[in-house]
């Protein structure tokens, strides 16, 4: 049998995405992967370099993915199969090209986490990030914004002669272009994939690199990397240097052992082989390698707390197999970034399949030795020697052109390539992807101007904040929808003073006046002028409410016949997002009663929602009414977009009861009040 690829359709349990934030994601980058300035004076001199190398300031020009919820309803996914006599691999284009499954067909064991359910929570830098399988993360710390999203997909000659699937994209963080290739030698039990980032630009830019794979974890499930200390980041943002494998009196390597979600990462010797492997109580299980580019290696566990539990459930469904996440990098961690030069590409080899090993050597006290059987068994399975022909193999096929589309990832790339004329052989940005979003961007960039209003007002569309993107809108005719535009690709440049007097400039022009005053409330929020943001924001949801009134009228429809919470999905995310937005500045600002006029001109739908119940509560609170606050808990909700970390439910908790015991349905605690990060 030769290595076939073809396409199908798997019907999955989903939650809905929702439309996409149409507010501009002026904050800064959420993540909880960062240590003070005392703990990087403690690092070695590489890795503090490289911890500060460029931090984003923002997800721009990505918008934010917060419009999901938690029912679920079948949801058919496109994917692509890739199969040999030993795997079968399931790949879904539509979810950032994620390996949904690796089918090891001799045994029948699945040897990665195949989440039986689509759920959104958010963990991605924009906010929307499902679990399971493997993902492909680029761009800066945490799950990429491309997560949830769709990726170019085609055939492509493998090196052996059979067929590759190739995955690319443009990232938009970085404006990086990558490629992600996935191929079955015919004889061969390890998936191989070859990733290429290449940098189009005259000037460096950072490169982040992880990929992410979800192992099944049984309480005999042993993690095994080649080194004997980690870097351990536990959710009290410290990062130090540990043992390998016990650890404060437990053996870590055991993911159900630790008490509380943790990250270990492995130090592994520079000259050594680089691999991770997740091994069950019999030996068998998952090894993951590669070439020595791809140094870093990682166990993230959800620990055996009472709220690790709950995320895992919450992540997945209740009553199934928890997992653990094994993970390789370019960095030694997640918290640093490496140096991409001007007009230079870099790529590597990994490779991923079963692995056997003797199970008494593995799970014995003598770690040194349990890792040399794991090492020893994957060179006999798969020669170090082997991967890196492999790799050189590959490279000289990286450029060869796609023979059949499989998927159409966004039109982002092809803007870009227009725009600079960039020749990217292998990675086709065709112009035929440009869509709706682009549409304006295009405009510009071929007449110099953004295209003219129709007279019909409605949310603004994306922004984009690239300096190339800036210098356009700073020379462009100027019209409200331009300084707006301009203001935010100023404010994530970081010229705050100059993105305010954009905005105020478009303020006198505009007609819709709300994004450009939400705009300057999140300037006088983030520059320590609480009162008038509350103020700027409260305005700015006045004037959209006016505006959605205004145009049911101009439509002769009745007072929701548009929709307000449904039918024209951006204006029902604008309304949900902002009133959001303008009720907790309120709230923030002591005035409980301009907040609850807020509240009170949500649709009906969007107050039920979890997210919303909770913002009830809390302005119930702020009401003197504790005990319809603490009636809102009793009734039950769900936050569908609560952040990992987030201590929100627990605190408004305490607020209602004079600190009862946290429900276990409300127990996402990432690190209990008393852990000691461990």
């Amino acid at each position: 049998m030769v290595t076939t690829v073809r396409r199908t359709v798997l019907t999955l349990p989903t939650a809905p995405l929702g439309a996409a934030n149409p507010l501009p994601a002026l904050g800064p980058v959420r993540t909880l992967h960062h240590v003070d300035e005392r703990t990087r004076r403690e690092l070695p001199r590489e890795m503090a370099r490289q911890l500060g190398h460029e931090p984003p300031r923002t997800v721009l020009p990505v918008r934010l993915l917060d419009g999901y919820g938690r029912e679920r309803v079948p949801a058919r996914h496109d994917a692509i199969v890739i199969e040999n006599p030993h795997l079968r691999v399931t790949v879904l284009p539509g979810l950032g090209g994620r390996v949904h499954s690796l089918h090891h067909k001799p045994t029948g064991r699945e040897l990665v986490y195949r989440n039986p359910v689509v759920q959104p929570a958010a963990f991605a830098l924009n906010g929307a990030w499902c679990s399971g399988g493997i993902e492909w993360n680029i761009g800066t710390t945490g799950h990429t914004t491309l997560t949830m999203a769709p990726l170019h997909a085609a055939v492509v000659p493998a090196p052996d002669g059979g067929e590759m699937v190739r995955l690319w994209e443009w990232e938009r963080l970085r404006d990086l272009p990558f490629q992600v290739d996935l191929w079955l030698p015919a004889d061969s039990a390890f998936l191989h994939v070859g990733v290429r980032v290449r940098n189009p630009h005259e000037r460096a830019v950072p490169l982040y690199w992880w990929s992410n794979t979800a192992v099944e974890e049984h309480p005999s499930t042993r993690v095994l990397a080649p080194a004997d200390d980690a870097w351990h980041f536990g959710y009290d943002r410290t990062l130090r240097r540990v043992p390998v494998p016990d650890y404060r009196g437990e053996d870590r390597t055991y993911p159900r052992r630790g008490a509380n979600p943790a990250d270990y990462f492995y130090e592994i010797p520079a000259a050594g082989r680089k691999w991770i492997a997740a091994l069950d109580g019999s030996g068998r299980g998952l090894v993951q390698t590669s070439t020595d580019t791809l140094r870093g290696r990682k166990l993230f566990l959800w620990g055996s707390g009472r709220g690790g539990r709950r995320w895992q459930s919450w992540l997945t469904e209740p009553g199934t197999t928890g997992y653990a996440e094994i993970q390789a990098g370019l960095a030694r961690t997640q918290l640093e970034h490496l140096r991409l030069a001007e007009g230079a590409e870099l790529s590597w080899l990994e490779c991923y399949g079963p692995l056997t090993a003797d199970s008494g050597t593995v799970h014995g006290d003598n770690w040194p030795a349990a890792c040399a059987e794991v090492e020893s068994r994957l060179a006999a399975a798969l020669p170090r020697a082997a991967v890196d022909a492999a790799h050189r193999t590959w490279l000289a096929t990286a450029d060869r052109a796609p023979v059949r589309t499989l998927a159409t990832g966004s039109g982002w790339g092809a803007l870009e390539q227009l725009r600079s004329g960039v020749e990217l052989p292998g990675t086709p940005f065709d112009p035929s992807t440009l869509g709706a979003e682009q549409a304006a961007w295009h405009t510009l960039l071929t007449t110099g101007a953004l295209p003219a209003s129709d007279g019909e007002p409605g949310p603004p569309g994306p922004s984009l904040v690239a300096p190339h993107w800036r210098d356009m809108l700073e020379t462009a005719p100027a019209d409200a929808l331009t300084e707006y535009h301009l203001g935010v690709a100023q404010w994530h440049a970081g010229d705050r003073a100059q993105a305010v007097r954009s905005w105020e400039r478009g303020l006198v022009l505009a007609r819709s006046r709300w994004p450009l005053l939400r705009a300057l409330a999140f300037a006088d929020e983030e520059g320590g002028h609480p009162r008038r943001a509350a103020d700027r924001w409260l305005e700015s949801f006045d004037d959209l409410c006016r505006e959605r009134r205004e145009r049911r009228e101009h439509r002769g429809r009745g007072e929701h016949a548009d929709g307000d919470g449904g039918g024209d999905g951006a204006w029902a995310a604008v309304t949900t997002a902002l009133g959001r937005e303008a009720a907790e500045s309120l709230l923030r600002t002591g005035r409980p009663a301009d907040a609850r006029a807020v509240w009170d001109r949500l649709p009906p739908e969007v107050q039920r929602r979890g997210r919303f119940r909770l913002l009830h509560a809390r302005l119930l609170l702020a009401e003197g009414k504790r005990g319809a606050a603490r009636a809102v808990f009793d009734e039950g909700f769900e936050v569908a977009d609560l952040r990992e970390g987030s201590r929100e439910l627990e605190t408004v908790w305490a607020a209602v009861t004079d600190d009862e015991p946290l429900p276990d349905g409300y127990d996402y605690r990432m690190r209990p009040a008393a852990a000691d990060g461990g």
